[in-house]
């Protein structure tokens, strides 16, 4: 701010939240997920210039729909990219890893075509960069090749038990 030709720059205490970005997405799409191979759900991704190289970037996601396979719930792992960065657990042999083991399944597991599934996750990420970078969901899953349905279900029938959500 200036002030009679004195110029002071106010600086955010540690800790504060400098900037905030979003993507959020009603649209429904399906994501072809190739077994035991990373995916980028483009849809999902957010563009972040940090302010200084020790910015310390919260991501967070909470990601609706569907899988094409009932079993693939519990056989996902979901992460982020940061570009084109895996961002995960560690590698730890043949071990499918991410953030998130797992998709929430709602009560009727024996139903693939009407029980959406969710993924809801946060990491804390040090890219010591000024740069942009992107983020961007991702997922893998250890099950043959099969569909995720986007902020739908895999029978997105005209009905009440067939729910729509955002991501």
């Amino acid at each position: 701010k200036t002030t009679g030709g004195t110029t002071s720059i106010i600086k955010p205490a540690p800790g504060s939240i400098i900037q905030t970005q979003y993507t959020q997405v009603t649209a429904t799409s399906q994501w072809t997920v190739t077994q035991q191979v990373d995916k980028k759900i483009t849809s999902l991704a957010v563009n972040i210039t940090p302010t200084s190289t020790n910015s310390i970037i919260k991501i967070e996601a909470m990601v609706n729909g569907e899988w094409s396979n009932n079993n693939d719930s519990h056989g996902s792992a979901w992460f982020f990219y940061r570009d084109n960065t895996k961002l995960s657990g560690p590698t730890a042999g043949n071990r499918n890893v991410g953030i998130l083991m797992g998709s929430a399944i709602t009560y009727r597991d024996i139903d693939q075509d009407s029980t959406p599934e969710q993924a809801n996750y946060t990491y804390f990420d040090s890219p010591s960069t000024t740069s942009q970078i992107t983020y961007t969901v991702g997922v893998n899953k250890h099950e043959a090749t099969g569909y995720w349905y986007l902020n739908r279900t895999v029978g997105d029938s005209d009905g009440h038990g067939y729910e729509r959500g955002v991501s």
